[in-house]
């Protein structure tokens, strides 16, 4: 029973990873492009955002059927979003977090730990 729970915890968690990737892309990718026009900001977010639903309902109903309650897909789905955020700010954005920013962070990786403790 645990090698299911494990696994299922895994899948989902890829799943929603890979969700984050297009959600922060469609959600924060067009500041790079500040030139660009608004309609082109949203219709490229629209655009991103699709692929993100397909994969993020596939892993909270994963989640959700087989090992997880939903407060704690919830708590997974905010800490994996702040990761590929800070990636993603770093890289494509070249903003660093300050020391306000990893302690709000650790706070809510902190929630996770507690959400699926024992």
């Amino acid at each position: 029973m645990q090698n299911l729970f494990t696994w299922t915890v895994l899948r989902t968690t890829l799943l929603l990873l890979a969700s984050n990737v297009f959600m922060t892309l469609a959600w924060y990718g067009h500041l790079r492009f500040k030139g660009a026009a608004l309609w082109a900001a949203i219709l490229g977010s629209w655009l991103l955002a699709l692929p993100e639903y397909a994969l993020q309902v596939p892993a909270n109903r994963l989640g959700y059927q087989s090992a997880l309650s939903a407060y704690q897909l919830k708590v997974l789905q905010e800490g994996i979003t702040l990761a590929v955020f800070m990636v993603f700010a770093a890289l494509a954005l070249g903003e660093t977090p300050g020391w306000r920013q990893l302690a709000s962070f650790g706070l809510i990786l902190l929630a996770v730990i507690v959400a699926f403790g024992k």
